[in-house]
């Protein structure tokens, strides 16, 4: 059974999502971005994942090693960003499995 805390919380980051998404939009609208400005945003979203990505690594042992190693191939290889993380997921969850 679900705890209603949880619950809350569940549903404070959803709206704090929309909000967040919802703002950008109109803030765009009111807003136009020079194109210098249009392509540094182009970079947030790599930055954002990298931001994630390199203390989980750097904290991390050989599964999450692995996955990312796997992620960067199967990228690189294919070109595909969802059949990377889903080959990183998979190799981190196999590598877990192993030991």
């Amino acid at each position: 059974m679900i705890e209603t805390s949880n619950l809350v919380a569940i549903l404070g980051m959803a709206v704090a999502t929309l909000a967040c998404r919802i703002g950008g939009y109109f803030l765009f609208r009111a807003f136009r971005p020079t194109p210098f400005l249009r392509a540094m945003l182009g970079y947030v979203p790599g930055t954002l994942f990298v931001g994630y990505v390199a203390p989980a690594l750097a904290a991390g042992g050989i599964k999450e090693w692995v996955g990312a190693a796997a992620t960067l191939l199967t990228v690189r290889l294919s070109g595909n960003i969802a059949l990377g993380i889903a080959a990183g997921t998979a190799s981190a969850w196999l590598a877990w499995l192993m030991r």
